[in-house]
């Protein structure tokens, strides 16, 4: 068991155009779900964690995400990485803020993502599970049999002892990535391009066997689209999360 991280890289540039209209006077990390906007919803899931520190890289609507992350009052900590001159995909979101992650293990985690969880905390349990001896990253995933709001094919078969493989050929995978993973932020030191995924990366450590996962226990929801948003809302009132 390793020491939970306390820094995270927070993924909330992205343009949010399946939210449309949603996000038409917004970025989607500001988009409300439940009576919390999908930012707050993962920086207090974050905080809760143990996490002291959070970089949040902003594009879209830029102005108005720094506005309210500025307003918070509670941990984390927000440091901004600024994108705002062009869109780089989660790698290269990494890779941009190289310098303000430090060498440690972090969380990553995007915003569209929200659970509800049965039971151990979900990021308690990744952290739990994260063995940097063994493994560079360890993804969070959900059994897609139980994800609201995603009707993909799966992204990952896992192995007893947590080890992923990607679906490659298979026409579906009985996981999907459920938005936080803990990965070393030297991963992307060996990265030319400015613009790439962290599937990327993730593809070549399966590869070599250090890509693992822990599965959520509870029910995922990926907030997508308006559709996807409005779904989430009645499970969050379901359950009274």
């Amino acid at each position: 068991m390793s020491a939970v991280p306390t820094t995270a890289m927070v993924l909330a540039a992205g343009l949010g155009t399946r939210m449309r209209p949603l996000t038409d006077d917004r970025p989607k990390a500001l988009v409300d779900v439940g009576g919390r906007v999908l930012i707050d919803h993962m920086l207090d899931r974050l905080a809760e964690a143990g996490v002291s520190r959070a970089v949040v890289n902003v594009h879209a609507f830029a102005d108005r995400l720094e506005a309210h992350l500025a307003k918070r009052r509670c941990a984390p900590t927000i440091v901004i990485s600024d994108e705002r001159a062009r869109l780089l995909e989660t790698g290269g979101g990494l890779k941009k803020a190289r310098s303000l992650l430090g060498d440690p293990p972090i969380f990553t985690a995007n915003i569209d993502a929200v659970w509800v969880e049965h039971g151990e905390p979900a990021l308690t349990a990744l952290a739990h599970a994260f063995d940097p001896e063994r493994m560079d990253a360890c993804l969070l995933v959900t059994p897609t049999r139980e994800a609201l709001g995603f009707d993909g094919p799966g992204d990952f078969f896992r192995a007893q002892d947590g080890r992923l493989s990607f679906r490659g050929d298979a026409p579906r995978a009985p996981y999907a990535f459920a938005g936080v993973q803990i990965f070393k932020p030297a991963l992307v030191d060996g990265e030319t391009e400015a613009v790439f995924s962290t599937s990327r990366i993730w593809r070549r450590l399966a590869q070599a066997g250090r890509l693992y996962g822990v599965a959520l226990d509870g029910a995922w929801m990926h907030v997508g689209d308006p559709a996807a948003r409005e779904a989430a809302e009645a499970r969050l009132a379901g359950s009274g999360a």
